[in-house]
This record gives C-alpha cells, structure tokens and sequence, in this order.
C-alpha cells in the first residue's frame, strides 16, 4: 500500500524518485506535502475536500513559492484546491456563512492571486461572498469580531490573522480605504484588551462577557501566552502592513505596535532559537519547544525586516528560530528525502466541548504531530522571507 501511494503521489507531483536534497528548504517542505497529499485538499489529513483556514495557510506558501520559482506544478497544485470547491458563480462548497467563523476567511486571500493569475472571475466573487460576512458578523461592544458565532463576545489572537489580511486586501482592492479603519480596529481593541503587563505580551484570548470559566473575572483574559497564539497575531500583522497603503497613518501606528511586541517576543525566545508551546513558563515540566509558533514568529520577524518595519537586527532572531526548526524539529527520510516537520501542536483552543480551560495542563495535554499544517505552512514562508 505504501508504494502504491508514493506512486500516485509522485505521479499527480511529476517527481520521480527521491526528492532533489539540494532545494532550498521552502521547495523541499513544498514537494515533500505534494508527496504526502496528492491532491491538495488531503492536507492536513482531510478525508474530503472542505473549505479550511489551514488549507489557505498552507496555500498561500506554495502561492509565493509559484511567484519565486515560476514551477507551474506548484500554482496547478493549489489551483486544484479551490477549482474542487469554487463553481463557476463563486459558490463555496462547505463554507457556511450562517456560522460566522472567522477562521473560514483566511483560505480567501489565495483568492486574490488566483484572479491575478487567471483573470477568472469566479475567484472574486467567492471573495465577495466572504467578504459579506462580515457584514453580520457578530461583534463585541466596540466592535470587534467574535471569534465564532458559538464563541460569543470572545476575540482570540488566532482571529485576528484569519480575518484580517484578507478584510485589508479586499478593502484595497476595492479602493475603499475608509473602510481599513475597521481592520486596524481589530487591532486596536487586541492591544487594548488582551496585554499580560508582566510578560508585555497579549494572552490568547479575552472574553468581554467575563462568562467563560477560562476568563479572567476582573480583566476577561484566559490564563496563559500560547505561543501559536503570538505567531498567529505577529503574522496577522506583517500581512495586514504588506497590503495596506504605506501613507496610511494607522499603518505606522501597527507598525509601532509590532515592533514593541517582538521587542517582547525576543526575550522569550530559548538559547535554541525556538519558542515553548506555553511562551513565558519554559522552565515549568512538561512545557515544550513547539514548532508552529516557531515557525509563525520567525516569519514575522523576518518579513518585518524584509518591510522595513523591524530593524535589521531582528534577522538575527530570525535565523536562529529558523536554525531551531532545521536542526532540531526536521527529519528527512533516508529514501525518498521527503522532510517531515516534527513537534507541532495539533490543535488548542478555549471553552467548547469538552471544555479547554486555557490551563497550563490544557496546553500540555494536546496531541503533538508531524507535519500538522499549521507548522509546515510557515515553516515554507519562512525559509521563503530567510531566503530574500
């Protein structure tokens, strides 16, 4: 069985044999998931095609991936992700408006180079319908979006990547910069609710209800920094700062912000270059060196350097994160060279069913697997800043 599934996987890549060692890193990740999913909608273990943030995550690398190597296998690739469940009217299969989920807006933002690439207009109507989203989208008091409609008055970092780039780009594409006021407050109520005085970094999520057992009663904040939290938030904002106008005067002020949380970041980075799944706690037992957030800060950083908006010596942290995830969280398999991304978190979250507490015990108790997409995804946009 395994043969005749290394077969078609390299039959749908066009690779034969063992993968070429010599690639950079960001080609090697990328052709190691073709081999390992032959159709891109098996990311991450899908049984079927569904419309998913971490599909877009991991999409938008082999996207910049295209645009640096120009190898069409890696556009065909993604494009047949959305082309099985995008129609001709810009219909998304599985996506539920009715569940007002930020996490489905992320997969969009490939949208906008898909239409760049093809001129199909099919793809901007499926932004458009995302886009209307957010016309209804639940939100708390001051107007910031709840994370789920099933998470109610609750704004988690996560979400702020999954909908942010991809309000900012439609925006300025639209040509409707008055409207970026409502991306950038987003932001402002993050940096206004969620910040730990004593660490100076913001904790993973704020419940204004002060409802949820893992909140705060006084401040509405869960219990601890996750460390994905803080790349999923430094990531929401390189990329909301790559689109938006630079004359725009709130992009300054994110890019202050920015650069004050990864001056913050840094402190917490292990001798390793690596980050603790529970951020600031690494001497506790059981806490972990855990490879997506390492991977998420070590894009930010390195294409806040790129942007202008850290200052070169954060390349350095940069490198070292990158150094981390190479040397000690990437195995290689001996025949096939294909790459594996090794200590990555599957999946934490707060409240639902069952119920995660936000504890420091919650975040120990979530399974660790290889190649989540949740890590591979920035591990490729990383090696990709890293190699600018």
């Amino acid at each position: 069985m395994l043969v005749s599934l290394l077969f078609i996987a390299s039959a749908v890549s066009g690779q034969t044999g063992p993968l070429d060692n010599t690639k950079p890193w960001y080609q090697r990740m990328a052709e190691s998931e073709m081999e390992r999913f032959p159709q891109a909608w098996m990311m991450d273990w899908d049984k079927e095609p569904t419309w998913d943030y971490v599909h877009g995550l991991n999409l938008l690398g082999f996207a910049r991936v295209y645009e640096k190597t120009g190898d069409k296998r890696y556009f065909d690739y993604l494009k047949g992700y959305y082309d099985t469940l995008i129609d001709k009217d810009g219909n998304i299969a599985t996506y539920r408006r009715d569940k007002f989920n930020i996490d489905m807006l992320n997969a969009g933002k490939v949208l906008f180079f898909l239409y760049d690439q093809t001129g199909d207009n099919k793809y901007m109507l499926a932004a458009d319908k995302l886009r209307d989203q957010l016309n209804e989208h639940p939100r708390t008091s001051e107007g910031g979006f709840w994370h789920k409609k099933r998470y109610p008055y609750q704004m988690w970092l996560d979400g702020l990547y999954m909908g942010a780039p991809f309000y900012a780009e439609y925006l300025v594409r639209a040509r409707d910069p008055e409207q970026l006021d409502d991306v950038f407050l987003q932001f402002e109520l993050i940096e206004k609710h969620l910040y730990d005085t004593n660490t100076g970094l913001p904790r993973h999520g704020w419940d204004e209800s002060r409802e949820q057992k893992w909140s705060d009663k006084a401040t509405g904040l869960s219990p601890h920094h996750w460390s994905r939290a803080l790349g999923w938030y430094a990531m929401a904002m390189v990329d909301v700062m790559d689109v938006v106008p630079a004359q725009n005067s709130k992009r300054a002020w994110l890019a202050a912000r920015f650069e004050k949380f990864m001056a913050q970041v840094i402190k917490y980075q292990h001798s390793s270059g690596a980050w603790y799944q529970v951020t600031d706690l690494g001497n506790r037992k059981g806490n972990y060196l855990e490879a997506s957030g390492t991977a998420m800060l070590t894009y930010a950083m390195a294409r806040g350097v790129n942007m202008g908006v850290l200052p070169a010596s954060y390349r350095e942290h940069a490198e070292k994160g990158f150094a981390a995830l190479v040397d000690q969280m990437i195995s290689v398999e001996a025949e096939t060279n294909i790459i594996t991304l090794n200590q990555v978190c599957a999946v934490a979250g707060l409240g639902g069913k069952p119920y995660r507490d936000g504890s420091f015990d919650y975040y120990m108790s979530e399974p660790i697997r290889p190649n989540d997409a949740k890590g591979v995804g920035p591990f490729i946009l990383a090696a990709l800043e890293l190699d600018k």
